[in-house]
């Protein structure tokens, strides 16, 4: 199988992310309505994830097993499900590296990914503060 040119692979990956980011604005949607806006839990965004992570395990298995072109992989990994969630592609590389017995690595990946990415957002939020 030939890989698509960098301009289709990015047409590509736009539409799929755009799909995915229509399909999580109305999950979210449809979430809070049915756990109610008061709710503290943020359901919609736990949700999200495990359904996210759950078909990109169902794709990862589907391309594996049946094969499946280079554009099939960019639409529906990188940008549908990447568009729905990025925690689905976090989870993916999560279990990649735990098939390889890379299990420390693992637990300083998904360690690593929390702390940093909690860690950027108080980050961020401060030089935010500072800029006001």
């Amino acid at each position: 199988m030939t890989s698509p040119n960098t301009l289709t692979a990015t047409a590509i990956v736009a539409l799929g992310g755009g799909v995915g980011a229509m399909l999580r604005f109305h999950a979210g949607r449809a979430v809070t309505a049915f756990s109610g806006p008061n709710s503290v839990f943020p359901w919609h965004t736990f949700l999200i994830n495990v359904a996210g992570s759950l078909l990109m395990g169902v794709l990862a298995g589907y391309l594996a097993r049946e094969g499946g072109s280079e554009s099939l992989r960019l639409l529906l990994g990188v940008g549908v499900l990447g568009g729905f969630t990025t925690f689905s592609a976090f989870s993916l590389e999560t279990a990649l590296l735990m098939q390889r017995g890379l299990y420390g690595m693992a637990g300083a990946y998904v360690f690593g990914s929390i702390f940093a990415g909690i860690a950027g957002l108080f980050l961020g939020l401060s030089l935010m503060r500072g800029a006001a």
